[in-house]
């Protein structure tokens, strides 16, 4: 049940700190997630610095509304009917980007290629594994997200975080949490708003060939060119998603414009105008499918929100 009276006056308390422009309402969500498909949020801001984020919490708080944060659109998968309450997206903090000795500050609304990208330029290297990564630093910190033997586990050194009650607090390694596409702030609720990253000294023109050799890599076996979330499933143990589910022969599995993708098939794609719920077919009928044929359980790496 949407409490209407709690989001006209969340919007309008929130709107005398922020521009009206960057509170939106029943916005589609297709529209700010990577996979392009997601009912409306009643309500979507775009804070650009910490304090509208904590303002923002602080108000959604007082008011009895829900608080979805997202980074930059990607690894997430928003159903048909959108998401109640308020949801943050933090694309648009981007407050800071510095580098001091081999450590690299930055707001979590920047991309994660643009961030390894600021390493290259000042001769750090240890990010590259990232440089194709979709979403922002901050997402990625939140899902200890990681390529070709890197992960962000072994580069972040410091987070700064809002906490439900709009707070603001840092971490320190090793308060991190880190594990396979886990780290604390998933459970705790917490949203990263700045990370800081510690690197190492390196030649920045071989900083650059190892980035455009990766990228290289990804765009011949990875299907870049098409909308999704990323890799829809996490790698089993002892196995790799993407084989087992080539294996049982699902390349090209389609529901709706939702397809397992003929380049990789551990990517699910959006061929022109899927639903969530075509998304969703698919991925359960590879579940089933796979745990079938190979006895393993595929779990989506893959965030799902939302309401049916």
């Amino acid at each position: 049940m949407i409490n209407k009276y709690a989001l006209t006056t969340f919007v309008s308390e929130l709107s005398k700190s922020i521009p009206t422009g960057r509170i939106l309402l029943n916005e589609p969500m297709s529209e700010h997630t990577t996979f392009a498909v997601g009912g409306p949020a009643d309500v979507l801001v775009l804070p650009e610095s910490v304090k509208e984020m904590s303002l923002a919490i602080r108000a959604a708080r007082r008011l009895d509304l829900v608080v979805t944060v997202l980074g930059g659109g990607s690894n997430v998968l928003v159903r048909d009917g959108g998401i109640r309450g308020v949801v943050i997206q933090l694309q648009s903090l981007k407050k800071t980007l510095a580098c001091h000795d081999r450590k690299i500050l930055a707001s979590a609304g920047y991309m994660l290629k643009d961030v390894c990208q600021f390493a290259q330029e000042n001769g750090l290297t240890g990010m590259e594994f990232a440089c194709g990564i979709p979403g922002t630093l901050g997402g990625a910190v939140f899902m200890n997200a990681g390529a070709y033997d890197g992960e962000m586990s072994h580069v972040v050194s410091r987070v700064r975080v809002v906490d439900r009650k709009g707070s603001v607090r840092t971490y320190e390694a090793p308060d991190f949490g880190f594990s396979y596409r886990q780290s604390r702030f998933q459970k705790s609720q917490e949203f990263v708003v700045e990370v800081e990253l510690t690197l190492r000294s390196g030649k920045g023109d071989e900083i650059q060939a190892k980035m455009d050799d990766l990228m290289h890599r990804r765009r011949s076996k990875q299907p870049l060119e098409m909308h999704s979330a990323g890799s829809t499933f996490k790698r089993p143990p002892g196995y790799f998603a993407g084989t087992l589910i080539d294996q049982t022969g699902l390349k090209g599995l389609s529901c709706g414009d939702a397809q397992v993708s003929t380049k990789h098939a551990g990517f699910v794609v959006n061929t022109g105008h899927a639903s969530a719920k075509d998304v969703l077919n698919v991925i359960h009928e590879v579940q089933a499918r796979v745990e079938q044929a190979h006895g393993v359980h595929l779990e989506t790496e893959v965030r799902i929100i939302g309401e049916d």
